[in-house]
């Protein structure tokens, strides 16, 4: 019985297909600015997307293409957009786009296995160890993004200081309770990862915040102090180099040094903030992360890669392999051939045996322009919210909600004889006016009880007058909706 064939048929009219998607896909790239930066779906499109029959025929490569451009390439969330600044979410860049399209022709496992994508995963492990100001015995791994990264720097803080083998033994003994510390602005990935490591929701002892959000050190050791006159046994203390609200960094220096007396894990949320480091104008703001004992950080945030790649970086690379290291003889390695192992058996620093070349783009970027280039991205993303805070502290019509220390900016309308509760309704449509018409992209929080348009600055393709656009269109439409009511 002969198949049709998965590869193409003919190679060259493939070819043909496949150039026209390079080339489109680049003029898609170039002319990002001249559409807006979101565009609500139409509801044949919604319709289509949900409720298409199972393809039990195909249509062909020419036609799913064409319904691609149709349905589903114009309506993204739009964080390739210059003004796109809701959350912390990546821009990406042509070049790695077709990087990743190198990785996946190649097409490797890299758990492991005698091969050059295992010593590219490496290298990039030792360059981002090099940035960090860890020291040569560390070791990590590449994953999809900083909730798997943070989870499994707490997975190895709660191996090292259960005081017993939580792999052998779990968590259902007769054993102290064990507790980790952030503040309250820690990002929502430790109440998850406290729950999925058996620890539950209330092992995550939530610590107050000072007047600038970062977290009250002397507090925090005092939880610590009594917790242990419990009963209790703390194992890991988290500092967060870049608080999702707000941006604020915690003393990372003072929690390195009760991590030291308390003899506890310290462990650093970087998901953004951690790539301060690569610039000499904000490294200043995450002295200390260099002295944890592990740091998750994103490559696809203020690495300007596209998704997804996250860092894990524990200080010994041992302390890793004794946390996830489960060898079947299936995998077992050969002094040649294949099996052998090429310095590092990725499988064994995570919870996945697939793992896909997410490390080519971060070596083929690092190589092509430099860390220097990165961090003078980063420093101009800070410089932006830095002008962007300004402008609404000059504004008599805005107002700002917290500091901005590094790249988020929080800001809200104000208008006379207006209360809170008017104000928030009256920013939330704000927002939700900036979005639905594809001027700009901010997303919202809630600032100390207020509504807040936050505005995240991780864009390359940011410039000065995007953001004194978004200045004039908040001030506009905050007068235009009070005149309305």
């Amino acid at each position: 019985m002969t198949l049709p064939p998965l590869d193409p048929q003919d190679w060259e009219q493939y070819r043909a297909l496949a150039h026209r998607m390079v080339d489109e896909s680049l003029d898609y790239l170039r002319d990002v600015r001249d559409r807006p930066t979101w565009t609500p779906m139409p509801p044949p499109v919604r319709e289509r997307l949900t409720s298409e029959p199972l393809p039990r025929s195909g249509v062909g490569d020419v036609a799913v293409y064409e319904e691609f451009l149709a349905d589903i390439r114009p309506y993204p969330n739009g964080n390739i957009h210059p003004r796109f600044w809701g959350w912390v979410m990546g821009t990406g860049t042509p070049q790695a786009a077709m990087e990743d399209f190198l990785a996946s022709v190649m097409n490797p496992n890299v758990g492991g296995f005698e091969q050059s994508p295992v010593l590219v995963e490496r290298q990039v492990i030792k360059w981002c160890a090099e940035l960090m100001g860890f020291p040569d015995t560390a070791g990590g791994i590449l994953v999809s993004g900083g909730t798997l990264a943070n989870d499994l720097c707490l997975a190895v803080a709660r191996q090292k200081g259960a005081g017993f083998d939580v792999r052998a033994e779990g968590l259902q003994g007769g054993h102290p309770t064990l507790l980790v510390y952030g503040s309250t602005e820690t990002h929502g990935w430790l109440k998850k990862g406290c729950e999925l490591l058996g620890l539950g929701a209330a092992a995550f002892r939530r610590v107050p915040v000072l007047d600038d959000f970062t977290v009250n050190v002397a507090e925090m050791e005092a939880m610590i102090v009594a917790d242990r006159a419990a009963g209790h046994r703390p194992i890991c203390i988290v500092g967060t180099a870049g608080t999702v609200q707000t941006g604020a960094t915690d003393d990372l220096e003072a929690l390195a040094d009760l991590a030291a007396r308390q003899q506890l894990w310290f462990h650093v949320d970087g998901a953004f903030g951690s790539m301060a480091a690569l610039s000499p104008d904000t490294a200043a703001q995450v002295k200390g992360q260099e002295r944890a004992d592990s740091i998750a950080f994103d490559l696809h945030k203020w690495g300007y890669l596209p998704f997804d790649v996250a860092c894990v970086l524990v200080r010994h690379d041992a302390d890793l392999v004794e946390t996830f290291s489960a060898q079947g003889a299936y995998l077992s390695s050969e002094k040649r051939g294949v099996m052998a192992q090429s310095g590092v058996f990725f499988a064994d620093r995570g919870v996945e045996l697939t793992r896909s070349f997410k490390a080519l783009k971060v070596w083929m970027r690092l190589r092509a322009i430099g860390t220097d280039t990165l961090g003078q991205h980063i420093a101009r993303n800070v410089a932006q919210a830095h002008r962007l805070a300004a402008l609404v502290q000059a504004h008599p019509e805005l107002e700002l909600l917290a500091p901005a220390p590094l790249n988020i900016v929080n800001l809200r309308y104000t208008a006379p004889g207006l209360d809170d509760t008017a104000l928030d309704a009256l920013n939330r449509e704000i927002l939700i006016s900036l979005q639905e018409d594809g001027v700009a992209v901010p997303s919202g929080t809630v600032i100390r009880s207020r509504f807040a348009i936050r505005v995240a600055i991780a864009n390359h393709r940011s410039n000065d007058a995007d953001f004194d656009a978004l200045v004039e269109a908040v001030v506009q439409r905050g007068r235009s909706l009070t005149v309305v009511r």
